[in-house]
Formats: structure tokens, sequence, C-alpha cells
């Protein structure tokens, strides 16, 4: 019996990469989440941060990997991802990409054509734009991600109508 037959009967011991190897790892992480293949980008960073505990561009790309699987595993996606930007090093950061999570959460709930997932969408990204306001005043003055970000969430939520869940539609409570 091979190993891989004998290991295949319990749980994998998983191999170390080598320090050396971490920025190519990074390289190749950024590389799978641009074809669409983020559970295989999700893998490498969590490889990286073995080695690397605190490496921010694995924890970056680790956290947008996540947010790209919201369609298929959101809330175990979702709390690892937020968990992922509270442990970011710098404010801004923290802030910025707490923006994303939101964001695509937002974009994942409306893409789920579940009753009332319009109004589901609409809080995340009003969440998201404030969010995206808090770190462009964190932001320096070359970078606009922020801004780019709160006017795409600005420009779905006009191009979807999403608006505020209608609450006084509801009798009261007796």
């Amino acid at each position: 019996m091979s190993q891989v037959q004998a290991e295949t009967r319990h749980a994998f011991k998983l191999k170390a990469l080598s320090a050396e190897g971490i920025e190519a790892a990074i390289s190749k992480a950024e590389q799978y989440r641009l074809l669409n293949q983020p559970k295989l980008a999700e893998s490498i960073c969590l490889d990286v941060l073995e080695i690397d505990k605190a490496n921010h561009k694995a924890k970056v790309i680790l956290l947008l990997a996540l947010t790209d699987q919201f369609g298929q595993s959101f809330s175990a996606a979702a709390k690892h991802a937020n968990d992922l930007a509270k442990s970011l090093h710098d404010e801004y950061s923290r802030v910025y990409y707490t923006g994303i999570i939101r964001e695509r959460m937002g974009t994942a709930t409306l893409n789920s054509g579940n009753p009332g997932s319009n109004f589901d969408a609409y809080e995340w990204y009003i969440e998201a734009m404030e969010l995206f306001e808090k770190a462009e005043t964190l932001s320096p003055p070359s970078n606009n991600d922020a801004i780019l970000r709160w006017n795409t969430c600005a420009r779905t939520i006009m191009q979807y109508d999403l608006k505020e869940r209608p609450f006084e539609n509801f009798p009261p409570l007796e």
C-alpha cells in the first residue's frame, strides 16, 4: 500500500512550504484568483500563513479568495474573512477590506434570487459604503480605492433600484 493510499484512510499531514518559496506561492495565489479558482488561492494562502502567520499579502489574498466563494459557502467563508480583516496590520486595511467583505456579501445576496434578497443586499451595500467612506479618510491622497468601491456600490444600488426594507407594511405585534 502506498503512502498516499494509507493516508486517504486518515487525516493528511500537510507538507510545509519553504520560507524561500513564499513570494512565488503568493504570486500563484494571485493568479488562481484571477483564473476564478478561489479554493486553490485559499489553499496556497493557508500554506503561506502556516510559515509566516503575519504575512499581510497572504491574509489579503485569502480574504479575497474567501469572498470569491460567498455564493457557495457564505457563512463559513464570511466569518473567516471577517476574522482575517480584523487581523490586518493597519486601520485602513482593516476598514477597507471589511468594506469589501460587506460589498461582496451584498453581491452574493443580490445574486441569490431569494425573496427579499434585494433588501438584504441594499443593507450590505450601505454598510460597505460607510466603511469605504471611513477608509477614504484613512488613505493617502493618491489612493482612490475606497472611492472606486463606494462608487461601485452606489451604481449597483441605482442600477437595481435597491431600497431599504419597508417596515411600515408589517402589522404591529400584539
